[in-house]
């Protein structure tokens, strides 16, 4: 759970709401310290299909329209490639909210 604006936020539901969209792939939403909100919610996606650019504008107007204004990604940042796992196969969120593009990367 995040709590930014006040308000208690599931990565989840965040996710959730892109998939049907269908222009990502996997993707993984996560709280990132922000002092006047709290937390900040950025996205990171892997690429649905692999020769397209991820579309940050399409998927900013889906998130507009589906959620609430608190929900809302910070922005999306997107990855050519599936993200990393963790020991158990889940999405590696606490790697992903740490360090760079290329630590990101490594499993």
């Amino acid at each position: 759970m995040m709590k930014t604006s006040g308000y208690r936020i599931s990565p989840t539901e965040v996710e959730e709401v892109l998939c049907p969209a269908r222009l990502v792939g996997e993707r993984a939403a996560f709280g990132v310290g922000q002092p006047p909100l709290g937390r900040a919610i950025p996205v990171i996606a892997s690429v649905h299909n692999c020769t397209a650019a991820l579309d940050t504008d399409v998927l900013l107007d889906q998130c507009h329209l589906h959620m609430p204004a608190y929900m809302v990604p910070a922005g999306f940042e997107p990855i050519p490639r599936p993200l990393p796992l963790d020991p158990n196969g889940a999405i590696n969120r606490k790697l992903l909210s740490t360090g760079s593009l290329e630590c990101r990367l490594q499993d």
